[in-house]
Parts: C-alpha cells; structure tokens; sequence
C-alpha cells in the first residue's frame, strides 16, 4: 500500500475510532441525564436515614455529566441535551420504592459505561471503567447485596441491550 493510501486508511479508521467513541459518550451522557433525574424523585421520597447517601448520588451523576458532555464536545460533537422528563420503570410512592429505582439507576449506568469501557480506549476507558465501578458500588449499597459482572446485559438476561433507543426516555 502507499504511503497516501495509508496514510487515508488510517485517518478513515481514526475517524470511525472516534465516531464509536462519540456515540457511546453520548449513551452515558444521555443515562447521566436519566440519572439525575431519577435521584431527583429518590431524594423526594427516600428516607431520612438515606437522604445524604441520595444526595451523593446525585451530586456525582451530575459530576460525570458535565465531564461526559466536555468529553462530547473535545470529540466535535454537540452533548445530547436531557429530557424534559423520563419514564419511571416503576411506580414510585414511597421510601422502600425509591430505594429500589435508586439502585435501578445504578444498575442501568453501569449498563453503558460498561459499553463506553467497550468502545473506546485510553484516558476514556479509565472514565468508563471509573463511571462503571462507582455504580457498581452505588447499587450495591442500594442493594444491598452485589451480582457477578455489574453492567453486563448478558448476565441480567435483559431483553435489550444497555443503551438502546426507546421511544420514551427511561430514567
């Protein structure tokens, strides 16, 4: 092959390299968004006993939101905007609910940035595998108990993989 010829296969690999980077940090941006919204109902019906560890949560989703959205911006591309609201996985009403859907955000976080470790590599894979260790442990402290492979659709036997479009925004 050319030198040009290379030099062209390269910069088409480096540019498909980076467009599966880019949709995978807007996956996990778009799930930071359905977080912080999640853990604003958490934070509205949690108990008392575990308001500060709500409150954490959601002070860290936001974190990882702002450094996603400099990440899609670093890429050329624009971050994906949050929605006006997300649909609940369930019915939320009281405390013991808003522990479960505060460890089912953490379950479906972990879900994508276990796809961002995937595709891409470097400084974003360490924040990939960062965001994924620290839900993770957020759902196991929710809880209260771990499962093998955090993040891994396959051992959750989901239908679907983390991160596919729906028509109606989950949080």
């Amino acid at each position: 092959m050319s030198g040009a010829g290379f030099q062209g296969a390269e910069k088409t690999r480096k540019a498909e390299e980076d467009a599966g980077e880019l949709t995978a940090l807007q996956a996990a941006l778009g799930a930071e968004h359905a977080a912080v919204y999640g853990y604003g109902v958490v934070g509205g019906l949690i108990g008392e006993d575990r308001r500060g560890e709500a409150r954490a949560a959601y002070d860290a989703h936001r974190a990882r939101r702002d450094e996603l959205a400099r990440a899609v911006r670093a890429l050329g591309g624009t971050p994906v905007a949050a929605a006006a609201g997300y649909a609940l996985p369930f019915a939320v009403s009281d405390s013991d609910a808003a522990v479960r859907l505060a460890a089912e955000l953490e379950e479906r976080v972990a879900g994508v940035y276990s796809d961002l470790v995937r595709a891409t590599g470097g400084e974003r894979r360490r924040t990939g595998a960062e965001g994924l260790r620290e839900a993770a442990v957020r759902a196991v402290r929710w809880r209260g108990g771990s499962v093998p492979f955090p993040g891994l659709a396959e051992r959750a036997g989901a239908a679907s993989a983390p991160g596919t479009a729906s028509a109606t925004p989950t949080a």
